[in-house]
């Protein structure tokens, strides 16, 4: 046996008896968090892009609508697959065909290649769906709440921080530059998952049509699932929506700043993202029910303080606009976390399936949020997107608070 499979096998092995490797941790987080950014790269890059490729405010729009859309089918479609399959292998086949759209992306000499690799990027970018699974799956049950907030700090700092990263790098070197970037994480990523990740022995033997019809049948069979997909998709909508337009919004009067700046805002989100781990500590010995609500309900104050924004002169906008962005992503991934906690619990053998229903909820909301965002942004101005993010807060709360089945 060689000796990387004696390392799988030991710290498959160590987790297996409550001692999850703080290395093993961390290797799960910046996985997550490096390929999920490669959704978010392009957010502050758009008017760069735009006028760069001779492409349409419209046609440049779609490209996070894509990527976003991407990562729901992928996780639809794909992430169901970590309960029949070695996740460690999984997680390798689909980093090396992100790092090959992220390739492309930076190659694409117009618009037409460029929404291609968005969808493809997307769709790829779901290995950090069969990565939070794992972690869930590694964690002592005393703990969970605690090593899936670690993971997810990752993939959310990933979220947060691309925006910044890339940002910075569009306007110093280019949106290709970016790509590329990217594309060389992803490699090294997948280098390092090869090496460190231990093997994940299948908990069903489901063909894969069965496979994805009981995606439905835990939908039906459990009010917890759909109360917390309902609910994370409803306050995605206005997550994304803000992310979308705020490159636009801060590119136009009265601020006229560039696309470092508009990342440079992924520096107050990534504030919030630091309390994952704290809303996780909180879900496991308080209870996640508590956690979501008061998630929620720090969404909804933060986007309605926005509001605001007319009133002020434009210092104080931005910083009422890093205020508000600290402020919904601390309540958006902290109710995200409490989600997590209650959807893994269900059932330990279905984890991602069940995470993949979770989450392809929560990224349709995302695409939605993207699409109605630049609609409602172009049509009316920024505060149609601050009523819209305000009121899907609203409705998440409120599945929240009530309860149904």
């Amino acid at each position: 046996m060689s000796s990387i499979q004696l390392t799988h096998d030991s710290r498959l092995a160590a987790a297996e008896r409550g001692r999850l490797p703080t290395s093993l941790v961390l290797l799960l987080a910046a996985s997550a968090g490096l390929s999920v950014a490669s959704l978010y790269y392009s957010q502050p890059m758009l008017g760069v892009l735009g006028a760069e490729i001779g492409a349409s405010a419209g046609a440049v729009g779609l490209l996070p609508t894509l990527t976003q859309l991407g990562y729901a089918l992928g996780i639809l479609l794909l992430a169901p697959l970590g309960d029949r399959f070695d996740r460690r292998r999984i997680i390798l086949i689909k980093a090396a065909v992100l790092c090959a759209a992220l390739l492309a992306a930076g190659a694409a000499p117009g618009i037409g290649l460029l929404l291609v690799a968005s969808l493809v990027i997307g769709l790829s970018a779901t290995m950090a769906q069969d990565i939070v699974p794992a972690a869930a799956t590694l964690a002592p049950d005393a703990h969970r709440g605690k090593v899936v907030g670690t993971v997810m700090t990752g993939l959310l700092l990933g979220i947060l921080l691309s925006r910044v990263l890339s940002g910075f790098v569009a306007e110093h070197y280019g949106w290709r530059a970016m790509f590329m970037l990217a594309a060389a994480s992803l490699a090294l990523t997948g280098v390092a998952a090869w090496r460190g990740l231990p093997r994940f022995r299948p908990s069903t033997q489901m063909p894969y049509g069965a496979l994805l019809a009981s995606l439905a049948a835990l939908w039906h069979q459990h009010g917890a699932l759909r109360r917390a997909t309902l609910a994370q998709g409803l306050l995605a909508i206005g997550f994304s929506a803000f992310w979308s337009t705020l490159a636009l919004l801060l590119h136009g009067a009265p601020f006229h700043l560039g696309s470092a700046a508009a990342g440079a805002f992924g520096l107050a989100g990534a504030a919030g993202a630091l309390a994952a781990p704290l809303a996780g500590r909180v879900a496991d010995r308080k209870g996640p029910e508590l956690v979501t609500r008061l998630g929620a309900t720090i969404f909804v104050l933060s986007f309605a303080a926005l509001a605001l924004a007319p009133m002020l002169d434009t210092h104080a906008q931005l910083a009422l606009l890093a205020a508000g962005a600290i402020g919904f992503d601390l309540g958006f991934q902290g109710t995200l976390i409490a989600h997590q906690t209650i959807v893994y619990g269900i059932d330990p053998g279905a984890r991602s399936r069940l995470n993949a229903v979770l989450f392809t909820g929560m990224f349709i909301g995302m695409a939605s949020g993207a699409a109605l965002g630049a609609m409602l942004f172009a049509q009316w101005g920024w505060m149609a997107v601050v009523l819209l993010a305000t009121g899907s807060g609203l409705a998440g709360l409120a599945v929240r608070m009530v309860k149904f089945e």
